[in-house]
Parts: structure tokens; sequence; C-alpha cells
């Protein structure tokens, strides 16, 4: 197992976007977003949402964030738009420090930050991050299958489906929604 490496809070920038670690003026952008796309996000966040009811609520997840970054375990980005300074999103990636390091991303966007390319820009940062800053060997993404803009964000910056497997803890669970994995792989692997 290896050890987390302790990592300098750089931003990661990108054509349009600059990710960055949360800070904890980001309190009130932060808890706004969530609560303004609370019905929309549910479904594929709702562990989020449920921590996040409010203010001080946002402010407790933050200061996790926080302490998340510092253990290594897990790295979660604000996105912005860096020409107007307008706060888009959300984007994580959740490292397993076994070998071979391999890692999770998930994200999310604003109702009005979608259609506009971000969510690929954003993406595709966040593989740069995982494979140059922390040495991943690949980086995994869970789509709902019910949201195929999700999954074509995937495969646009280089995620290939992996072939469903049936979970068994979901067997006796109705009405769920079918979940696609991808995976991409680094450049030699």
């Amino acid at each position: 197992m290896y050890a987390a490496p302790s990592l300098t809070r750089v931003p990661c920038l990108s054509a349009r976007l600059t990710l960055r670690p949360y800070q904890p003026t980001d309190v009130e952008l932060f808890f706004c977003l969530l609560d303004a796309n609370r019905p929309r996000l549910q479904p594929a966040f709702p562990a989020r949402l449920a921590a996040v009811q409010t203010r001080a609520d946002a402010a407790q997840v933050l200061y996790q964030f926080d302490q998340d970054w510092e253990t290594g375990h897990l790295y979660v980005f604000g996105i912005w738009h860096t020409t107007t300074g307008r706060y888009l999103g959300d984007i994580s990636l959740r490292p397993s420090w076994r070998s071979p390091v391999t890692g999770e991303i998930g994200y999310y966007l604003s109702a009005e930050a979608e259609g506009h390319g971000y969510a690929r820009e954003a993406l595709a940062a966040m593989v740069e991050f995982g494979f140059t800053t922390l040495h991943a060997a690949h980086l995994l993404i869970r789509c709902r299958d019910d949201n195929p803009r999700s999954c074509a964000v995937a495969e646009a910056v280089g995620f290939h489906p992996v072939p469903p497997q049936p979970h068994r803890w979901a067997l006796g669970v109705r009405n769920a929604t079918p979940i696609r994995y991808y995976v991409r792989k680094q450049t030699g692997q």
C-alpha cells in the first residue's frame, strides 16, 4: 500500500476553468449551488445533499474536504469560470493507494453551467491531476444509466465503458437506476 503524497494545493487550470480546493470563504456559493439544484442532483448525489442541509453544514463539509486533502482520502475542487469568477460546480477524485494506484472521479455542475462543455473540460483537467500528480494507473467514473450526457462526457474525455457486472447488494433493490462504469488507463498501461 502506498502512502498518500503531501500535495501543494495548486489550482488546476484549463482553457476556461480554474479548479481549486475549496476555501472557508466558499461556503455561501457551495451551499447555494447545492440548494438551488437539490431536486436535480438528488438521484446522483444523495449523500452530499443529505450532508449539506444548512450553511453550517456546508461549512462543516468544506472543513472535512480540507482534512481529506491532508490525509489524501479525497481531493475535492470547486470549478470556477476563470474569466468571470462564477462558481460552476464541483469535481473530486478519491484515490485508492493500493498498488497500482487508482482513483474514482465524480462531478456535478449547476443547471446553468450545463451544455457549455465545462464538464468535459473539468474532467480532462482532473484526469491530468490523477495521472500526473497522483500517478494513478487508471481512473474510474460512474454514470447513471438515465444520464446519457454524463456518459457522453466520460467517453469524450477518453474513458471506455466497462462491461456490466451484477452486484449482489443490488439484487434486492427495486427500481434502482443501473450504473455504467467507465475506465481510463494511464498511457502505456
